[in-house]
């Protein structure tokens, strides 16, 4: 009896332990394969020998191991050129082995790819890959990989675009940019034409951001008076995303807030007043005369010269002529009782304008050319004294 009962014992734990093995079985079946990881190597080097690239592969796991990835490559379509092609390939992974083919976004150039990845922490990528009929060697070792978040971060391009700024402090008021999608983009810059702007050249050309995400934006100068209607006129153009004001190349040191008051007539300002006094201000400071000024009507930009004996060689009697340029507008979009002026850095240049025959002179021979100009700084605080303005404060970030 005693050893019946050991033996129906015996039983129930086993059958106790065979449930209890079956259950985990079911709860590991219900959990499923393990969740996919996604992870990205975006260091990986010049993939395309002397072609500049900005590259990633995107590998997606499975317990740790690789069961598919994605090549893609934004280049330049030659070493001398801007413009960007881009060519995304689905890789297939055979173990160590990762290969594909297919062609590029813009001149449907055929690709092949064949890489050999090995490594655990630290990656290596080593290989070929055929673009068109030139076949480039791959040796891409110690990669580390990151994570979406991080790679995303990794790809934010700032445009600095805004479409409704508060002031002119951190865009600029004759800057303009619009962020308009691909397909639209050259319509777009035509529609340009008599509307008196100068694109910026280098945003034309097609870029790694554009074909990535499908939209371009396009920079362009204007005179600040039209800007605000041209924004408006463009916001309502096919294919725009977004349209505004963006940096500039006037620096907020050189800039001074004052009054417009006097200095507007019918709510303009008046150019002629403003340009003399503006000139005279610079002639005294410099040491000079005044000689030239003209308003661009494209830009919205003043460009006066000044004209002064020379001092590199006084026994010659040569002339050295100063140049700057200056921008006015509202302190902010809309209209304002307050008005802006930036000061371009004047550049210098020294002739004979003596009687003829007259002497010629070559530029700079090379090394850095040593200004002549004195007093830079002087004539921005005796600008902001005439007008009893305010000038910008860089560390506080507000106006003195």
């Amino acid at each position: 009896m005693r050893a019946l009962m050991i033996g129906c014992t015996l039983a129930l734990v086993g059958a106790g332990s065979w449930s209890a093995v079956q259950a985990q079985t079911a709860k590991d079946a219900k959990a499923g394969p393990p969740a996919s990881e996604v992870r990205y190597f975006n260091t990986l080097g010049d993939l395309l020998g002397e072609l500049p690239v900005d590259t990633f592969i995107k590998e997606t796991r499975q317990g740790g191991k690789v069961v598919s990835a994605l090549l893609d490559v934004c280049y330049s379509v030659s070493t001398s050129s801007d413009r960007k092609d881009r060519f995304t390939i689905d890789l297939k992974v055979d173990g160590e082995k990762l290969s594909g083919s297919g062609q590029s976004m813009e001149n449907k150039t055929p690709v092949t790819v064949s890489l050999i990845r090995k490594g655990g922490k630290s990656v290596s990528f080593d290989g070929k890959i055929t673009l068109g009929g030139h076949l480039t060697s791959v040796s891409s070792p110690d990669n580390s990989d990151v994570d979406e978040k991080e790679f995303q971060q990794s790809q934010v391009v700032d445009d600095d675009l805004s479409e409704a700024p508060k002031d002119f402090t951190l865009v600029s008021p004759q800057s303009v940019a619009v962020r308009v999608k691909r397909e639209n983009f050259a319509e777009l810059v035509k529609s340009l034409k008599g509307q008196n702007v100068q694109i910026a050249l280098d945003s034309i050309a097609t870029d790694c951001n554009a074909l990535r995400s499908g939209e371009q934006v396009l920079r362009f100068f204007v005179d600040p008076a039209r800007a605000p209607g041209l924004i408006a006129s463009l916001k309502t153009a096919s294919g725009v995303v977004a349209a505004g004001w963006t940096s500039g190349t006037y620096d907020m040191e050189r800039a001074i807030r004052f009054a417009a008051g006097d200095w507007s007539q019918a709510g303009k300002l008046n150019r002629d007043r403003f340009t003399s006094a503006l000139t005279a201000i610079a002639a005294k400071v410099m040491g000079a005369k005044p000689a030239t000024s003209t308003w661009n009507d494209a830009t919205g930009e003043l460009t006066f010269t000044l004209k002064r004996p020379s001092q590199l060689a006084p026994a010659l009697d040569l002339t050295e002529t100063l140049e700057i340029t200056a921008l006015v507008s509202p302190d902010k979009p809309g209209g304002s009782d307050r008005l802006i002026v930036w000061l371009g850095v004047p550049s210098s240049k020294t002739t004979d304008e003596t009687a003829s025959p007259q002497l010629q002179f070559s530029e700079s021979s090379g090394g850095e050319e040593e200004s002549t100009f004195n007093d830079d700084d002087g004539m921005i605080k005796a600008v902001a004294t005439e007008l009893k303005g305010q000038r910008w404060d860089t560390d506080k970030a507000t106006w003195k």
